[in-house]
């Protein structure tokens, strides 16, 4: 028989631990206890306190936010978990100095942190940055991340649809109403607890929807035209992201191409890329104007983004503030020459796959030739368009062409013409070359020259591995607090963090 050392669960183990010592030069936390303790200040938060004659002493608030940043590195958002980290782990055990505060003090501390106070915080540790010289200041690059809130897309809707919810409601609840007096009246066994809480529920649903259609007026979009609202948190809204349909926010951030620093973090309740350029330069240009010896921070440096935020008001904004924005179409690959052969190697597609792909071709513009003489186009089938006006739009001029009453219903290449079968007429628009002071038109130029492609392609190396190292390492996958404020400190918060862990791994002396 093998002989081995005995061991026994049930003994006790006093081991002297150091809390220091657990803070080791070249970790997060060392960087995020030293940050706190020695180049920040965090009197900003005394203000919410008033207990200097009476009252019981509160957690400092310093040790409060290492708690809750260490916990965001490691993907903890919730106030419990981190409760029982600083009662089990000993890292959180050393950044709180052995104070235990429960899951009720730090879900306070969170959501009424205020978003002047977060970014006051993140403005002084982008000044570290800038001490430690990890701040270029040249190359700018912006992108986005739709994320979902603390809210579901089930209680969104226009007001209509929420009526029609709320009646759909009250009929389920009358329907159960009537089953649980039906069951008592027979003596039924059914579970009569469960009905009742079945009750209550229908019933809280559908007042809860009543009270939001009174208190609060319909959304309206930027069109002018009513947008859906969400019963539970209205500031947020239906996005398209890589994940599907989301009801949550558009979390912006601003980096800095040396060592990839955030220097300005928004979350928008709206999923549009096309109008967010202009407050993420203005809170850019707030941040670093407070960072750098430079009232004009932006003035001649690159702006680059994806196509999603190429957008007139977007041009415009970046003209404004005088920056050298790179923002491509959502064509400019296909007018790359890099990527001229690119169909070549695309794998073939079972045919019964192609759910919109077809084989049928309809006559383009360029089948139409225009009679110099009548000064009429003539369409494949030998009939005159006549003129019809002319078109402008986005600085492009175009002259309209219509066919005549009666020409195409009977034509024998009616269907290779129309698409659609009951169309009566022919529409071309001629366009005259190349617009004229037109910012989009200037854009797809400055993309399509070998520097601007040069430029553009150094945003994806610069940014993308932000929100990779958000999501994918500091495990953000969802928004736990609600309305615009709440979720702004917590993605403010997020990027901060990513800013710290640069400190501490490019400063000088912080490993």
């Amino acid at each position: 028989m093998p002989r081995f050392k005995p061991y026994d669960y049930n003994q006790l183990l006093m081991v002297p631990v150091s809390l220091e010592d657990q803070l080791v030069p070249g970790t997060l936390e060392y960087a995020i206890h030293h940050l706190l303790e020695e180049r920040v200040d965090t009197t900003i938060f005394h203000d919410k306190y008033q207990n200097e004659d009476t009252g019981r002493t509160a957690y400092d608030p310093k040790m409060l936010l290492k708690v809750v940043l260490l916990g965001y590195s490691r993907g903890m958002m919730s106030s419990r978990k981190l409760e029982r980290a600083c009662k089990e782990n000993v890292v959180f055990m050393a950044l709180s100095c052995g104070q235990k505060p429960d899951h009720s003090t730090l879900a306070a501390f969170i959501s009424g942190m205020g978003e002047d106070r977060v970014v006051s915080l993140f403005t002084q540790v982008l000044m570290v940055c800038e001490q430690e010289d990890l701040l270029g200041g040249t190359h700018f690059s912006m992108d986005g991340l739709k994320l979902p809130s603390n809210a579901s897309k089930e209680w969104s809707g226009t007001h209509k649809d929420l009526l029609k919810k709320k009646v759909k409601l009250e009929e389920k609840l009358k329907e159960a109403v009537r089953e649980h007096r039906e069951e008592d009246q027979s003596g039924g066994d059914r579970d009569a607890h469960r009905q009742s809480v079945r009750i209550k529920r229908l019933g809280k649903s559908a007042d809860r929807i009543e009270k939001f259609l009174q208190d609060t007026p319909p959304k309206q979009g930027r069109q002018g035209k009513e947008i859906q609202s969400n019963v539970t948190d209205n500031q947020s809204a239906k996005m398209v992201s890589s994940h599907g349909v989301v009801q949550g926010y558009n979390a912006n951030a601003m980096v800095d191409d040396k060592h990839q620093i955030v220097v300005a973090a928004v979350a928008f309740g709206e999923g549009d890329d096309g109008v967010n350029v202009a407050p993420m330069l203005e809170a850019t240009k707030k941040n670093l104007t407070a960072v750098m010896d430079d009232p004009e921070p932006l003035k001649g440096r690159i702006v680059s983004a994806d196509t999603s935020y190429y957008s007139k008001i977007n041009l415009e904004a970046c003209e404004e503030e005088q920056v050298d924005a790179y923002i491509p179409d959502r064509m400019f690959r296909q007018r790359d020459p890099r990527f001229s052969d690119a169909k070549r190697h695309r794998r073939s597609v079972d045919k019964n796959k192609q759910r919109y792909a077809s084989k049928k071709k309809w006559f383009k513009p360029e089948d139409f030739h225009l009679d110099e003489a009548s000064g009429k186009l003539i369409c494949p089938a030998g009939q005159g368009l006549y003129r019809n006006g002319r078109f402008k739009k986005d600085g492009y001029e175009a002259v309209s062409y219509r066919a005549p009453a009666g020409a195409c219903p009977g034509c024998a290449l009616h269907s290779k013409c129309l698409r659609n079968p009951k169309g009566k007429f022919r529409q071309v628009r001629l366009f005259d070359g190349k617009p004229t002071g037109s910012l989009t038109e200037a854009m797809k130029q400055k993309i399509d020259t070998p520097e601007g492609r040069r430029i553009y392609g150094r945003r994806l190396a610069n940014v993308e591995p932000v929100f990779g190292n958000i999501r994918a390492q500091k495990r953000l996958d969802r928004f736990t607090l609600r309305g615009e404020k709440k979720v702004n400190v917590q993605w403010t918060l997020y990027c901060m963090l990513h800013n710290i862990e640069k400190i501490g791994k490019y400063g000088v002396g912080w490993n």
